[in-house]
């Protein structure tokens, strides 16, 4: 059964995937380090886990946890990767679905905007999630939690060899 794990330090989108969970049974795992108290849900599916202060101490503990068919809501890239490694899928709370095919290039733009940081270039924030972008987190999230791999087919003839 899927589980749904939540960066859950600046989700801004924590009470959508708690509606989502509840519709579908589904646990949920929150995960924060607690420099930004979360006031918990009074929901059994629900389970805030507080970690250690430190850098990626969340992420870790989600990245050791989480599986095939299991999901992660994160704006971090690195994390995504690492779910996306362990067979589980990554979503930010604006519904993009990282994938095999793109968190290569995201961790790669990553790299260059830290490095402009670094040397003192101003790269600006995230925009504010706006009502557009929660119903196409929503969609994303429903499409992660169904998603379904397709059996890999053997070409016509088999695989050259």
């Amino acid at each position: 059964m899927t589980v749904i794990y939540v960066d859950g330090d600046a989700c801004p989108v924590r009470e959508e995937v708690f509606r989502v969970a509840t519709r579908l049974k589904l646990a949920v795992f929150v995960v924060s380090n607690g420099s930004r108290p979360i006031r918990p849900p009074d929901n059994p599916l629900v389970t805030m886990i507080t970690v250690s202060e430190g850098a990626d101490i969340a992420d870790d503990w989600i990245a050791e946890r989480i599986g095939p068919g299991d999901v992660c809501v994160t704006s971090d890239i690195p994390l995504a990767g690492r779910c996306l490694s362990a067979g589980g899928r990554a979503l930010s709370p604006k519904g993009h679905m990282w994938t095999e095919d793109n968190i290569g290039q995201a961790l790669a733009g990553r790299a260059i905007g830290q490095h402009l940081r670094e040397i003192g270039v101003a790269t600006g924030g995230p925009a504010p999630l706006t009502k557009t972008d929660r119903s196409a987190f929503l969609a994303a999230l429903d499409a992660a939690i169904t998603h379904k791999p397709r059996p890999r087919l053997l070409p016509p003839g088999g695989w050259p060899g």
